[in-house]
């Protein structure tokens, strides 16, 4: 498997600066997040977009995803969702990334159904524009939709191949999962995994790879013991939500260390 990081563990840090970062610590790959606070969104340039694509050739690391933040199933009009998605996938189309992430975003004064019928319609026209582009749209496992069960709801209904999942470790251990049951719903759509670590159900604060509760070798056996060999392990170390939190520029060999010492451990 291949090993990448999220830029938001490195609010607004240049983009020469995360790439020496991945590219000194061992890491593929790079999940840009795609917010106008960042160096990379939808609102910038041509000439913007061809140099962050020629920093990344240079450098030898990959665009994994253009992190967004379209929600699919919140109550309201389906265009402003739609325009999100289509700025988000000519961004990635743009730089060469084969995915970008878009939440569920179910609101409370839906029904589950009508949340998930929401969802599957805007997905399955998105994904219409998705194939144009060559680019996958994941669902991300997270909010109104937290679990493998949940998001699987919707895939399978959308049943594009350019509509998939993103599991997000921790949400689905958060919904009540094991990784055994997630990887299980999930499996059929799945675009690549995102890992972390935290205190407890009660404390999310971001900590370094192995130094929480969450079920991370777990995760990693059952996706060796499945059709992911070849996938992408994505840390997102939630920083801009923490700031207390440790700075990842120091974690990031360590946590390499880790998820190594995970994926090379005797069957």
């Amino acid at each position: 498997m291949k090993l990448a990081f999220s830029t938001l563990g490195v609010p607004g840090l240049p983009i020469a600066d995360v790439l020496n970062l991945a590219t000194t610590h061992g890491y593929q790959g790079i999940e840009l997040r795609a917010h106008p606070e960042e160096p990379v969104h939808p609102g910038i340039g041509l000439t913007e977009r061809a140099d962050v694509a020629a920093q990344f050739k240079t450098a030898g690391i990959e665009i994994l995803a253009i992190s967004g933040y379209a929600r699919v199933a919140e109550p309201g009009d389906d265009e402003p969702v739609l325009d999100d998605i289509r700025s988000l996938l000519t961004l990635a189309r743009d730089l060469g990334a084969p995915f970008i992430r878009v939440f569920p975003g179910g609101g409370t004064e839906q029904s589950a159904q009508e949340a998930d019928a929401t969802a599957a319609r805007r997905l399955g026209t998105a994904a219409e524009y998705a194939a144009d582009f060559g680019v996958r749209i994941l669902l991300e496992t997270h909010d109104s939709h937290r679990t493998g069960a949940a998001a699987t709801r919707v895939l399978g209904t959308v049943g594009h191949r350019h509509a998939g999942a993103l599991w997000d470790v921790m949400h689905t251990w958060l919904g009540g999962e094991s990784p055994a049951e997630s990887l299980a719903a999930l499996s059929p759509y799945l675009g690549y995994v995102q890992v972390k670590d935290i205190a407890s159900t009660e404390d999310t604060t971001p900590l370094g790879l192995g130094e929480g509760v969450l079920p991370l070798a777990e995760c990693v056996d059952a996706l060796l013991g499945g059709e992911y060999r070849d996938g992408w392990l994505c840390w997102e170390y939630e920083k801009r939500w923490y700031e207390k939190a440790e700075p990842l520029p120091e974690l990031l060999g360590p946590g390499r260390d880790f998820l190594s010492r995970l994926l090379n451990r005797p069957a």
